[in-house]
């Protein structure tokens, strides 16, 4: 037999006997009571709103308190949540107090984008906690849990109608966390401006399907209260730390050249009933909403996606081991089926792959081929020029040896003609000076008449 069939029988058949005298499990409230109050308790407030509309004084009037904080500017180039825990104590109760705020919120040119950031913020802590949930190992009584139980969404007082940023916004995150929309600065137009500009927003939150938070009425305790201030929102607020003398009071307020604003008193705007709401009321509601519906929407969403569910195909109840089991089969029959895939696509591919080196091989034999004949044919005509241009050499050898055999046979005979005329010529000189009757030897004697050597012989 399955354990969900034993499970479910054990809870079948209750019955309801009387006791016979005092057991003492009566005590399990302060039980409760005591063990709650020594481990302490956390709480996350997510401020989302425009740069400027006192999210950050209207946190420090609420738990009156300075919380430390630089301010933001308006020249974030997109939007980023700063996140700041404080551990506060209030007689024996301890509150670990979380405060994320949305920094350059609405100060972009484009804000189409700009819930981005918030929602995947809130998401990036329910993942946390579920991946905390999924070990083998929980510690989550030590778990510091970061998810966000209350979003308060600041709406600019134009006195005129919600902004798209602000319907958007807050249709992304109805289903993530509890909205709490409050008009921020509410002293900044009349009161009659004020309750028309509720009615406007509350109509057109309605008309476009955006789910606030709704103060609990099931419980008897406090449902005339939570009906009645269900009926008050979007609450109207006023922030401020600084204090005044009124009367024979100091009280929170801010002073203005017409007028002083009394943050408590409310007639002048709806802290009170925020600070009543928000934490004396129904903080608990706020941290058990966040576990059981947002977040269990979060988690469900997330399994599924991850295979695991409830019910088989034939809605019959579906144990974990068995999804588990279910899923791993499926798992692994994809994984041989993308195996088998991968390992006939490599097939392919490595045939594909040979077919190109063939072809490549095929192609590169041929270029080779060509280029061998390509080189022995340029190889024979080099050759043939090589062996003509010997010829050429030779034939002009030839020639040379002939033009120097002619040239000097020319120049002996040319020698001997010079001779002979040289001899000649000095033969008619001879011949002349004798006729003048004179004798010239020249380089030995001087010139003496033929008649004087004659005479003397």
């Amino acid at each position: 037999m399955a354990a969900t069939d034993i499970a479910r029988q054990v809870g079948e058949g209750c019955r309801t006997v009387p006791l016979a005298g005092h057991v003492g499990f009566d005590s399990l409230p302060d039980q409760l009571v005591n063990k709650s109050v020594s481990q302490g308790f956390c709480f996350n407030i997510l401020c989302v709103g425009e740069t400027g509309l006192g999210k950050s004084t209207l946190m420090d009037t609420l738990f009156n308190t300075k919380f430390e904080g630089e301010p933001a500017t308006h020249t974030q180039p997109g939007v980023q949540l700063r996140s700041n825990t404080y551990d506060l104590q209030e007689g024996n109760v301890g509150l670990k107090l979380t405060i994320v705020s949305t920094v350059g919120f609405g100060d972009q040119i484009n804000k189409e984008d700009s819930y981005k950031p918030i929602v995947e913020f809130i998401d990036a802590q329910f993942e946390a906690y579920l991946q905390e949930e999924l070990k083998i190992l929980r510690v989550l009584h030590n778990y510091h849990d970061s998810r966000i139980h209350a979003c308060l969404y600041f709406i600019a007082p134009t006195g005129h109608s919600l902004k798209s940023l602000d319907l958007v916004t807050m249709k992304k995150l109805d289903s993530k966390v509890n909205i709490i929309p409050i008009i921020a600065k509410s002293d900044a137009i009349s009161k009659s401006e004020l309750t028309k500009f509720k009615i406007k927003i509350t109509s057109e939150l309605v008309s476009n399907g955006v789910q606030i938070y709704q103060f609990p009425t099931d419980d008897e305790s406090v449902a005339e209260i939570n009906g009645t201030m269900n009926a008050h929102l979007p609450f109207a607020v006023i922030g401020s730390t600084e204090e005044l003398k009124i009367g024979n009071k100091m009280m929170k307020a801010r002073q203005y050249p017409w007028g002083t604003v009394q943050v408590e008193n409310e007639a002048h705007c709806d802290f009170v009933k925020l600070r009543e709401m928000l934490i004396r009321i129904n903080m608990e509601d706020l941290r058990e909403q966040t576990h059981s519906r947002h977040y269990e929407l979060y988690r469900r969403c997330k399994l599924e996606e991850m295979g695991f569910k409830d019910t088989d195909p034939d809605s019959k109840p579906f144990s974990l081991q068995e999804t588990y089991e279910a899923k791993r089969n499926e798992f692994l029959g994809e994984l041989q089926k993308k195996e088998e895939e991968m390992r006939q696509m490599f097939v392919q591919r490595v045939k594909e792959k040979e077919a190109e080196l063939k072809e490549a091989e095929k192609e590169l034999h041929e270029k080779f081929d060509r280029l061998k004949k390509l080189h022995q044919d340029e190889k024979k005509k080099l050759e043939d020029k090589k062996k003509l241009l010997d010829d050429e050499v030779n034939a002009f050898k030839q020639r040379k040896t002939a033009a120097e055999l002619l040239q000097s046979q020319g120049s002996q005979a040319g020698g001997a003609q010079t001779l002979k005329r040289d001899k000649e010529k000095k033969k008619t000189r001879e011949e002349k000076s004798v006729s003048d009757g004179t004798c010239t030897t020249p380089g030995k004697h001087p010139v003496v008449p033929c008649a004087l050597v004659v005479c003397a012989v």
